[in-house]
């Protein structure tokens, strides 16, 4: 009897018919006419809604027939054993093999092993793709999923491409342009306007409406959509009044879309600059429970901002930092790494706040060293900051894209407890290969599965960046 992982395929005339029992582990497997031969527990790994998980009982007397390319079939069960495509898959297409694992019921396996945000490796990517876009509109607004599937959203069009990048969908909106687009699912997103009324859940598939949210404001006039965020429960809007005279964040059910809850409203009078400022980034910190909300404007006296923390379950702020120094041109948040990070608008620096130092102060700490300011030249305006995994990802003049990363440093100091206390310090590499680098400005930054995807102005494309990783050993 062949071991349980011999891998072994042989034809029809050297197997006519193996000998079944239907009490043993090893079971046989006629696929295309050539015999496989491994265990029911390897079978029970393509889950209960897979065709391979139905195919034994205690009743079985024959080996069963699947009318399939035994060639795939092979590679299947290599995926099914290791969890991960033997080096051999690159010899077929892999549109063949999404086919496969579709028939065979295990596409999240074959999506696992090819497009796992593990896999993603910052220091290893390179520029593999350019995926273009129909029309003449660059691209606006850009989202992903955890898996690699991404949204792009350009003038009034929404064009999909999943997880493989091998499938292209384009639909068109009510909506002339689309400012701020969230996928809530692979095949739902959330999308609005700041010049068109109200917030928009589409099927991408289709190009339906599944519902359309609105805020009543107190002037009954439309309410533009500034800012999308969500939470595993909660779908978070931030809307301003069509007359900009009032904002508000409104906070619904994520599967029913019912309200839920309102915060920050605020109504405008004078010249109150801090409520006049809408929430224009929306970021749930898990970690904490809370709500990240910002915004800025730029006036006579420069360029100024707030940084908010909600308490969503008692619309109450946690915390706030009100940006009047060098506000941020762009931020994100990394909970990987327990701090915010900004580019300010008039130094162009990089800065991070950690996060579990804040209300100590000006939180800020420059990354790097101090970049020379010329001409009064606002270094930073149109920088874009953006994190994922362990790493932060900031684009510079002339397109180039920098990559930051945290190194321990010890702190010859004080000590705690008997151990040395480490200072937090950020180094930057420039990222790409020399091929890669340069090209027009960053518009966005967005991260999905193993990949990278990158806008430039006046491109109506989006570059794929991805890991050259191999299979780990």
């Amino acid at each position: 009897m062949p071991p349980p992982f011999s891998g072994s395929t042989c034809s029809s005339s050297d197997l006519i018919h193996p000998p079944l029992n239907p009490e043993s582990n090893i079971v046989a497997i006629n696929v295309g006419g050539h015999f496989f031969q491994t265990t029911k527990q390897t079978l029970a790994l393509a889950g209960s809604k897979s065709l391979l998980s139905t195919l034994f009982d205690s009743s079985q007397s024959d080996v069963p027939f699947i009318d399939r390319d035994p060639d795939l079939f092979s590679l299947i069960l290599s995926l099914l054993r290791t969890g991960y495509l033997p080096s051999k898959a690159k010899a077929f297409d892999l549109q063949d093999l999404i086919s496969e694992s579709q028939f065979y019921g295990i596409e999240s396996l074959l999506i696992n092993s090819l497009s796992n945000p593990s896999q993603f490796e910052a220091f290893n990517l390179e520029k593999s793709l350019i995926l273009p876009l129909n029309g003449r509109d660059p691209p606006a607004a850009i989202t992903t999923t955890p898996f690699g599937s991404v949204h792009v959203a350009h003038g009034g069009k929404i064009t999909s491409f999943d997880w493989s990048l091998q499938r292209k969908t384009t639909i068109l909106t009510q909506f002339s342009a689309i400012d701020s687009l969230l996928a809530l699912s692979p095949s739902v997103a959330a999308a609005g306007a700041t010049d068109f009324s109200g917030l928009q859940v589409l099927d991408l598939d289709t190009g339906h409406v599944r519902t359309i949210l609105n805020w009543e404001n107190v002037t009954r006039s439309s309410s533009t959509v500034q800012a999308i965020g969500a939470s595993s429960q909660f779908l978070f809007t931030s809307f301003e009044s069509g007359r900009r005279n009032s904002n508000s964040i409104m906070i619904y059910d994520l599967q029913t879309f019912s309200p839920v809850n309102e915060i920050g409203h605020n109504e405008i009078f004078g010249a109150d600059i801090d409520s006049a400022i809408p929430a224009t980034m929306l970021n749930w910190v898990a970690g904490y429970n809370l709500l990240m909300a910002s915004g800025s404007h730029s006036g006579p006296s420069g360029v100024q901002g707030n940084i908010k923390f909600w308490d969503i379950r008692t619309g109450n702020i946690a915390w706030e930092l009100k940006e009047k120094v060098d506000c941020f041109s762009d931020m994100t948040i990394s909970e990987n790494l327990s701090a915010i990070f900004k580019i300010g608008v008039s130094s162009g620096e990089v800065y991070s706040a950690d996060l579990r130092k804040l209300g100590d102060g000006n939180p800020w700490i420059l990354l790097g060293d101090r970049m020379k300011v010329v001409n009064g030249k606002k270094a930073g305006a149109g920088g874009k900051i953006e994190s994922y995994g362990n790493q932060v990802f900031c684009s510079r003049e002339g397109g180039i894209i920098e990559l930051w990363s945290e190194v321990a440093v010890e702190n010859g100091g004080s000590k705690e407890g008997g151990l040395r206390l480490e200072e937090r310090v950020f180094r930057k590499n420039v990222m790409g290969r020399v091929k890669d680098l340069g090209g027009g400005r960053v518009t966005k930054l967005a991260f999905g599965g193993n990949k990278m995807f990158v806008t430039r102005k006046d491109q109506q494309s989006v570059e794929v960046w991805q890991s050259t990783n191999k299979r780990p050993s």
